[in-house]
């Protein structure tokens, strides 16, 4: 059976659009690719690009993605609200059908390698794909953003592989892992020091939900505080569980929640299980679901 694998890179860059086209174009020159989606965030001055295919096409249109975004980004001139430290600053391979971890693993490996030798580019791996315990976790890695990392990226953070100096590029991070709901919870205070005292308390390194990263935001073309986080295992944490808590955090400043966003592709269980918590379903089961039945092919 065909092997489907994804790619999720992450570029800094969400506010020229003209540049956000020119990295997508470079994904869609290859062929036996198929774009599923990407978002721009310009508080964040971010893009989130969204893509699949068989193992070797995916291969190449991460590896064309990385090197457009390095001509096109350069960090020494890049602002944003999302912490980052390249101009690809994630580059995430994550299965999807008739694949395992360990072979998203040794992709991530391969083109880690591929992208220090000839992009010349700091290539750190990370998540399932890392090769020191301490750097499984992206934010330990990118602690400092792309400033901090240039000063100690001869001494004490030496990369994977390439360089051993900073370009203007950054560096990049490299992984295999499962798919995770990227997820916003806006507020209504432009006080983005609530937003920060609640993702204090709802993140992993806080004590809170084991599977959830999460920081302080404030959007300035809304005047809001927002708690944007990474849900990394949305079965063990739900999005209505983060939601409910961060709801009630709030409360404690006086503050209510205005809206909330997906960044990117969500998978269907993670909403099926948030309408199932708040409509309090009753022994509703996926098969209920029209477009389940259809892809299943049952009457």
């Amino acid at each position: 059976m065909r092997k489907v694998l994804e790619c999720v890179p992450n570029i800094s860059e969400g506010r020229r659009k003209e540049v956000v086209e020119e990295v997508i174009q470079a994904v869609r020159s290859v062929e036996g690719i198929r774009l599923l989606d990407y978002s721009s965030d310009a508080s964040h001055n971010r893009s989130v690009i969204t893509f699949v295919g068989e193992v070797e096409p995916v291969k190449e249109a991460a590896f064309k993605l990385v090197e457009k975004a390095g001509q096109l980004i350069d960090m020494e001139q890049h602002k944003g609200e999302h912490p980052r430290m390249g101009a690809t600053d994630v580059l995430p391979f994550i299965p999807i059908s008739n694949m395992e971890m360990d072979e998203c693993i040794e992709i991530a490996r391969e083109m880690g390698k591929r992208i220090g030798e000839e992009l010349n580019i700091p290539v750190y791996l990370y998540g399932e794909a890392a090769q020191m315990p301490e750097r499984k976790n992206l934010s330990r890695i990118r602690k400092g953003q792309y400033e901090k990392l240039k000063e100690l990226i001869s001494t004490e953070r030496l990369p994977d592989f390439g360089p051993q100096e900073m370009p203007g590029t950054g560096a990049t991070a490299v992984g295999a892992r499962m798919p995770l709901v990227a997820y916003n919870i806006n507020l209504d205070t432009s006080q983005k020091e609530i937003a920060d005292k609640i993702a204090r308390v709802i993140r992993a390194s806080g004590g809170g939900f084991k599977n959830v990263k999460a920081m302080g935001v404030f959007l300035e073309d809304r005047g809001q505080a927002q708690v944007s986080m990474n849900l990394e295992n949305y079965e063990k944490t739900p999005i209505f569980r983060v939601f409910e808590v961060v709801k009630r955090e709030a409360q404690r400043y006086g503050v209510n929640i205005v809206g909330s966003e997906i960044v990117g592709l969500v998978p269907q269980k993670a909403l099926v299980d948030a309408a199932d918590f708040y409509l309090q379903l009753e022994d509703f089961q996926d098969d209920q679901i029209l477009e389940t039945r259809v892809f299943m092919g049952e009457d």
